[in-house]
C-alpha cells in the first residue's frame, strides 16, 4: 500500500510538470484550488525559471476551478495570472499565448453567466496570428471558432452556424497538424453545434455528424482517467437521443437517453465537479419525470447566489416541479408559501439580471396555477414572462427564453 502511495505521488508530480492538464480531471475541485494557488504561488517567486509559463498554468488551473465550481473570484485570479503571464512575456509569440488565455477566460465568464457584451470582449482579446508559431496560431484560431459558435447562437441564423461550424473543422485540423495541445473542449463545441443545428432543421447528416463525434470523444475517455470529458460527452449524448425521441415519438430512443444521462451522473460525485454534476440534472431535466426534485433542489443549491446560467435553470426547472407537484393535490397553502420565497428574492437586490428573470417567471407559474386551482385571473403575467424571455435571450440563455415563451403560449391557449 506504502509502495503504491509513492507511485501516485510520483505519477502527480510528473503529471504537474506536463503541459497536459488532463489529470486535472482525477482531482476534486478543492483538491484543484489547492493546486491552483500553490501554482501562483511558484509563479510568483523571484526564483521562477520561467514565469511567463507557470503565469499561464496558474491561469489554467483557476479557469478549471471556476468551470467546475463557477466561483467568480477564481476567474478573476485566473484573469490575474494571464495579464502577469503577459507581463512576463519576451517574445511576440509568449504575448499571443497569453492573449489566448486572456480569450479563453472570458469564454468561460460567458459560459459561467452569459452577457453577450462578455463574448464581445471576448472576440477583442483573440490576438493576431501574425509573427506566432504555427502551435500557437492553432491555438488563437481554436479560441476564435469557439467564441464564433456562440455569437452565431445569438443571431439565429443557420448560415452563420453552419459557418461557426467550418471554423470548428478547420481549427481542429490545424491544431492536430501543429500537436497545439487537447481539442476535446472543441470538438465538444463541434459536436453540440450539430447536435443543435440538427435538430433544429431536422437534417439527419447533421446528427449522424454530431453522433459520431460524441462516440469518439466517449470511447477516447477512459472513466478512469477522464470521467469528466466522458460525462460531458454522455450528457450531450442523452440530450440529442432525447430530442430526436421527442421529434419522432421514439421510445427507445428516449430510454437510450435516460441510461447515457444516468451513466455520465455516476462518472462523480457532486462535490467533485459540482457545475458538471448540475448540468446533467437540468439537462435530463427536459424529460418529464427524469429527474427528482431531490435532485433539482441540490443542483439549485450548488449553483445559487453566483449569477449563473446554470443556477438560473435549475431555479426554474425547481420552481416549475414544486409549482406542478403542489397544483397536482390542489394545495394552495404550498403555492402561496413558494410565493413568500419568491417575493423575498425579488425584494433583495438580485444577484443577477438572470435570477430577476427566473423570479419573474416563478411569479408567472404561480399565479397560472392559481388561477387554474380556483378560476382566477392569471392575464397580468403576460408582461412579465415577455420581459424575462428578453433578458434571457440578452444573456444568451435561450432555454430558458423557451421556457418563458411556452408559457405564454399556454396562457394564450387557456385564456
Amino acid at each position: 500500500m506504502f509502495e503504491f502511495s509513492r507511485d501516485l505521488r510520483k505519477l502527480f508530480a510528473q503529471a504537474r510538470e506536463s503541459e497536459d492538464l488532463s489529470w486535472l480531471e482525477l482531482i476534486g475541485v478543492d483538491l484543484l484550488a489547492s493546486e491552483a494557488r500553490g501554482q501562483s504561488t511558484d509563479a510568483g517567486r523571484v526564483s521562477c525559471a520561467k514565469p511567463h509559463l507557470a503565469w499561464l498554468r496558474a491561469s489554467a488551473l483557476w479557469r478549471e476551478h471556476a468551470r467546475r465550481s463557477g466561483a467568480a473570484d477564481s476567474v478573476t485570479r485566473a484573469m490575474g495570472a494571464a495579464i502577469d503571464a503577459a507581463r512576463a512575456a519576451k517574445s511576440i509569440d509568449e504575448i499571443a499565448r497569453a492573449g489566448v488565455e486572456r480569450a479563453s477566460i472570458l469564454l468561460l465568464r460567458f459560459d459561467l453567466s452569459g452577457g453577450r457584451d462578455v463574448l464581445d470582449q471576448a472576440a477583442e482579446a483573440v490576438p493576431g496570428a501574425s509573427a506566432v508559431k504555427p502551435a500557437t496560431a492553432a491555438l488563437i484560431s481554436a479560441v476564435h471558432a469557439r467564441i464564433r459558435s456562440r455569437l452565431a447562437r445569438f443571431d439565429s441564423d443557420a448560415g452563420a452556424l453552419m459557418q461557426a461550424a467550418a471554423l470548428l473543422d478547420a481549427a481542429i485540423h490545424q491544431m492536430e497538424r501543429t500537436r497545439a495541445g487537447a481539442t476535446d473542449d472543441i470538438r465538444m463545441d463541434r459536436a453540440a453545434l450539430a447536435l443543435e443545428a440538427g435538430v433544429t432543421r431536422r437534417d439527419p447528416h447533421l446528427l449522424d455528424q454530431a453522433g459520431r463525434e460524441l462516440l469518439r470523444l466517449v470511447e477516447g475517455a477512459s472513466p478512469d482517467y477522464r470521467p469528466l470529458t466522458r460525462a460531458r460527452a454522455l450528457t450531450l449524448c442523452g440530450a440529442g437521443l432525447s430530442a430526436l425521441a421527442a421529434l419522432a415519438g421514439n421510445e427507445p430512443a428516449r430510454e437510450q437517453g435516460r441510461i447515457m444521462f444516468e451513466a455520465a451522473a455516476d462518472q462523480f460525485t457532486p462535490d467533485h465537479s459540482p457545475l458538471d454534476w448540475a448540468t446533467i440534472q437540468i439537462v435530463r431535466g427536459g424529460q418529464t419525470g427524469a429527474v427528482s426534485l431531490a435532485a433539482l433542489r441540490q443542483a439549485d443549491a450548488l449553483t445559487a447566489g453566483q449569477g449563473l446560467v446554470l443556477g438560473a435553470l435549475a431555479r426554474d426547472m425547481l420552481i416549475e416541479g414544486e409549482v406542478a407537484a403542489a397544483s397536482s393535490i390542489g394545495d394552495l397553502p404550498r403555492l402561496t408559501t413558494a410565493e413568500s420565497a419568491v417575493r423575498r428574492r425579488l425584494s433583495d437586490t438580485p444577484a443577477s439580471d438572470l435570477d430577476w428573470a427566473v423570479d419573474q417567471i416563478a411569479m408567472a407559474r404561480i399565479a397560472q396555477a392559481r388561477a387554474l386551482l380556483t378560476g382566477g385571473d392569471a392575464s397580468l403575467t403576460g408582461l412579465a414572462l415577455i420581459e424575462a424571455a428578453e433578458v434571457a435571450r440578452e444573456r444568451g440563455l435561450p432555454a430558458l427564453a423557451a421556457r418563458a415563451d411556452a408559457m405564454m403560449r399556454s396562457r394564450s391557449v387557456r385564456a
